[in-house]
């Protein structure tokens, strides 16, 4: 229990800290010493998760399992590799003036506090207590989407928190119809609603409660995590955002909406006889399609790295519904990969559109000649995230069609690779002329900073090797966060 109490302190403590501080050169290097920290305690707790057993505490109220601690281990590393890169990137931006001592303490006080709230959804066995969980992580980082405050980050920030708003009431109306589902069962008790208690008997809850209650919990839930047709907040978001924190976003914040999804699906696809599997593919699909469109016209690279997003939280969705061992070993190790080359490619845009101070990809030319080592990683993590080999995520599309094949399910397969070629295509052509086109004569070509150059490196050397080979540690660790939806899957 110590572990825990330590998991959700230390980011707590290190967020205050980071407020009161007013030197900016030791309040950022404290702030990344207690990211780190919190990845050490996150890799203890998931370490121990993985060669264990499941960790029930506190009177039932923690429940971190393998599930779990693939999440918090990502969320925990992605926010490192974050911390580290915001040094190098609000630096700039505090000796620039585009923000003020006061928003420097106030970002590395909310970047903390985000993400203790995504590390507390992890760790939960209450179905009641995550949605309290996921709609503070909707407050905490609508905040740090309106962090500089200008017209289009408010109205992004707003309609942030009013699409949460609804997803989350959505999601609030089917965890009640799925503690309705199991009142003949478990009674009219607390641990009614704990996850622990109702995967026990998913069986013999109600399947008209439990049907209702997942669609409900799908619209919800999949309306943070970006799935289409309820992503229109994201892009805006994303793009408005500082970019370690749009990293953040894409790289772990949909992942634990999808998190919650994943939770109850795991439930509701043994009480519906894996009939709940089909809404995942429909959404799934869906949000993969919808994509193409918007990646053709795109004019603004944050908002292009968005929709990716929406395309990949697709790819994970589709992939838990065609189900099977291989789907779901496809479906996380893809969620892995993602993580890491959507971290990698926002710090590397990050920089580019501090570079040139612009997102518009017009004003974006000659990258490689202005910044030679930044160019060069923003070009591999581009290729790497519209899947092409030999980067990380072709390995886990490749995984998911042949789980399409091997299940049967030839059309959503041969749709899988269309769609994906489709998306490489208008992605790479935007990519292309900014990464080889003329240099504007009034920007200088400029170095890397440490901080940022080894923020970089990080998710850089996974997307390359994870291209190749799949570390055993990882290749186990996959195998048993997919046993968790074993029992869903079909």
């Amino acid at each position: 229990m110590a572990w825990i109490v330590a998991l959700y302190l230390v980011p707590f403590v290190t967020g205050l800290m980071a407020a009161v501080l007013n030197v900016p050169q030791r309040s950022d290097k404290l702030q990344a010493a207690g990211a780190l920290l919190t990845l050490m305690i996150a890799g203890k707790v998931a370490i121990t998760v993985w060669t264990g057993q499941p960790m029930l505490l506190a009177h039932d109220v923690i429940y971190i399992d393998a599930l779990g601690a693939f999440n918090l281990s990502l969320i925990a590393l992605v926010g490192f590799i974050a911390s580290l890169y915001s040094i190098g990137y609000m630096r700039v931006e505090l000796a620039e003036g585009v923000i003020s001592s006061k928003q420097f303490r106030f970002y590395y006080a909310f970047f903390h506090f985000f993400i203790l709230t995504m590390l507390m959804v992890s760790t939960v066995n209450s179905l009641g207590l995550l949605w309290v969980g996921i709609e503070l992580t909707t407050l905490v980082s609508a905040l740090l989407v309106a962090f500089y405050g200008k017209s289009n980050a408010l109205e992004a920030a707003w309609k942030y928190l009013i699409m949460g708003s609804v997803g989350i009431a959505f999601a609030l109306l089917g965890i009640i119809f799925i503690y309705l589902s199991g009142m003949q069962t478990l009674g009219q008790q607390s641990p009614a609603l704990n996850w622990t208690e109702l995967v026990q008997v998913a069986a013999a809850l109600n399947p008209e409660w439990v049907k209702i209650g997942f669609i409900f919990i799908l619209i919800g839930f999949g309306t943070k995590a970006g799935l289409a047709p309820m992503h229109f907040w994201l892009p805006d978001a994303h793009s408005q955002a500082p970019s370690p924190i749009s990293a953040v976003l894409s790289g772990v914040l949909l992942n634990t909406a999808l998190y919650g999804v994943f939770r109850v699906y795991a439930i509701a696809n043994v009480t519906l006889d894996g009939q709940a599997a089909q809404y995942l593919v429909f959404f799934g699909l869906l949000s993969i399609a919808i994509t193409v469109p918007f990646m053709m016209v795109q004019h603004d690279l944050k908002r292009m790295l968005a929709y990716s997003s929406v395309e990949h939280m697709g790819i994970i969705t589709l992939s838990v519904g065609i189900g099977g061992a291989l789907g779901l070993y496809g479906a996380f190790l893809h969620m892995f990969n993602h993580s890491m080359t959507k971290s990698l490619l926002f710090f590397a845009a990050g920089s580019i559109c501090q570079r040139y101070r612009s997102k518009q990809m017009r004003r974006i030319s000659g990258i490689l000649k202005v910044m030679p080592v930044t160019g060069g990683i923003f070009l591999i993590a581009a290729l790497a995230i519209t899947g092409a080999p030999p980067f990380n995520i072709f390995l886990s599309e490749i995984t998911i069609m042949m789980a399409g094949f091997q299940g049967g399910q030839l059309w959503l397969a041969v749709a899988l690779v269309a769609l994906i070629v489709l998306i490489f295509a208008g992605m790479m052509y935007y990519v292309i002329k900014m990464v080889f086109g003329e240099a504007p004569g009034r920007i200088e070509k400029v170095s890397l900073d440490r901080w940022s150059a080894a923020a970089l490196m990080i998710p850089l050397v996974l997307v390359v090797v994870c291209g190749w080979y799949i570390p055993p540690m990882l290749d186990s660790t996959i195998y048993k966060v997919s046993s968790v939806l074993q029992g869903a899957g079909r």
